[in-house]
């Protein structure tokens, strides 16, 4: 079982940033692959950015490529979101992910809340 734990959201205007962190339990943490995901008021839960196990290999929502950047930290069982030069658009609920075996995302955090005024 794993358990995540969000946190790093707020409200900040357009322009701004904001780093959002999730926690993660287990002691295999550093072998999961890893994704932010999010879901804005009334619409369906999209793809933000994904990380492999190592750190190497990112993947990148096109609404967000070049502005947020995803990385990890393994020694502290911690995966990040880093996220610049917000739009009202990125408002939203974030949510952490992880995928222990390779094939789908099966643990999910309780998400955190992100607004981003005009």
């Amino acid at each position: 079982q794993v358990h995540l734990v969000e946190s790093g959201g707020g409200l900040v205007q357009a322009g701004g940033s904001l780093r959002l962190s999730c926690a993660a339990s287990g002691r295999t943490f550093s072998s999961y692959g890893m994704a932010w995901f999010r879901q804005a008021p009334g619409k369906e839960r999209e793809f933000v950015a994904s990380i492999s196990w190592a750190g190497i290999t990112t993947t990148y929502a096109d609404s967000v490529k070049g502005r947020f950047t995803i990385s990890r930290d393994n020694a502290k069982n911690t995966v990040y979101l880093q996220m610049n030069s917000l739009k009202p658009e990125d408002t939203a609920v974030y949510y952490c992910a992880a995928d222990p075996t390779g094939r789908a995302y099966n643990f999910w955090g309780q998400g955190t809340q992100v607004t981003v005024s005009s």
